[in-house]
């Protein structure tokens, strides 16, 4: 028989969002379960990017992914949170008191209100359409950067013209023995700075660009040696490496949560969960989406407008959690009963 797990509110996604939305809850006496597909917290930041720069964290001119999720986590400890991780949620149903959600595991839970922060679903990266090309993932070929020392030495070739391509081209440019930026054409996608101080890096000699495209892996037992590339011209040439680092974009699928969605009589708008701007919840009581996950008008999808997003949820949510009591807005400044609850007094 399957263990039944009571608390006050389901959290669907276990990102920076998820984990922000447990420190606003908990602010309100509100506990909260999460459930995340990956064994660990931090959604994309700690599976796609652990150690890029991010820029746009108020009060942090710089952190990283894993960083960020380092200290989301420290900030909820005084409230306990529960996490399912390496699980699905496959169902969610409606009870007498709120919902039941149950994971491809058998787990079960039951609350007053769910919150889908899943991010933008699940993302998986463009490969380049390169036969054999699996025998070397892993190996010699990479989608992501999870340990940048692991590039330390390296002979790198760095394919792509975005954000990711040129950012790790610069943060791994200090450490690697060598690197290549392979791009199609001269013309980036990237943020203007980060473009700037990649032709600075090209003309002072510390990185090469390479304007072709990318045809072929040459090398034995999944190891790289040279890459198959071809210029404007039709003319053919390899490029010596060791190491491949592909960015070309990631495809999101909203997975089962999308299904989970339609089965509740929330209809998406072009893959997303449309919301209100005021308590940030779906077309169902009790439903509410933070994040990537979710549109309306307006909408970006930064990290800083989720954080947003889970404060103006979790005043409505405590309205479900505790219809008998007369929610009161509090500063955590000057709060006596909310220091107390984060353990500084």
């Amino acid at each position: 028989m399957n263990t039944v797990h009571h608390t006050d509110a389901i959290i669907i996604g276990a990102g920076p969002v998820g984990l922000f939305a447990v420190f606003e809850l908990g602010l309100l006496d509100i506990k909260a379960h999460l459930i995340d597909i990956l064994d660990r917290p931090g959604g994309q930041c700690t599976e796609l990017y652990p150690e890029k720069p991010i820029y746009d964290i108020p009060a942090l001119p710089v952190v990283s992914g894993q960083q960020l999720t380092d200290q989301l986590m420290e900030q909820i400890k005084p409230f306990s949170p529960t996490f399912h991780f390496s699980q699905m949620a496959t169902a969610i149903e409606k009870t007498e008191s709120g919902w039941r959600v149950a994971t491809d595991t058998g787990t079960i839970i039951e609350g007053k209100v769910v919150i889908i922060a899943a991010g933008g679903g699940s993302f998986t990266p463009k490969k380049p359409p390169i036969a054999g090309i699996e025998a070397y993932e892993g190996k010699s070929v990479f989608y992501a950067v999870r340990k940048r020392e692991q590039f330390a030495g390296r002979h790198l070739v760095v394919a792509g013209g975005g954000d990711s391509a040129l950012d790790w081209a610069l943060n791994l440019q200090p450490i690697a023995a060598s690197i290549t930026l392979l791009h199609r054409r001269d013309d980036f996608r990237a943020a203007p700075h980060s473009v700037a101080q990649m032709r600075r890096l090209v003309a002072n000699g510390n990185l090469k660009l390479v304007i072709a495209n990318l045809n072929g892996l040459n090398g034995t037992d999944g190891q790289v040696e040279s890459l198959a590339v071809t210029y404007a011209d039709k003319t053919a040439d390899r490029i010596t490496c060791d190491t491949l680092l592909a960015f070309y974009g990631l495809t999101m699928k909203l997975g089962p949560v999308g299904a989970l969605c339609e089965k509740l009589g929330i209809a998406l708008k072009d893959g997303l969960i449309p919301v209100d701007t005021e308590k940030f919840e779906t077309g169902v009581s009790g439903i509410f989406s933070i994040g990537d996950i979710n549109w309306y008008p307006g909408k970006l999808k930064l990290i800083l407008s989720g954080f947003h997003e889970g404060a103006l949820m979790a005043q409505q949510a405590f309205r479900y959690v505790y219809p008998e009591r007369k929610l009161r807005f509090e500063y955590t400044t000057s709060s006596s009963n909310l220091q107390e609850k984060l353990g500084v007094k």
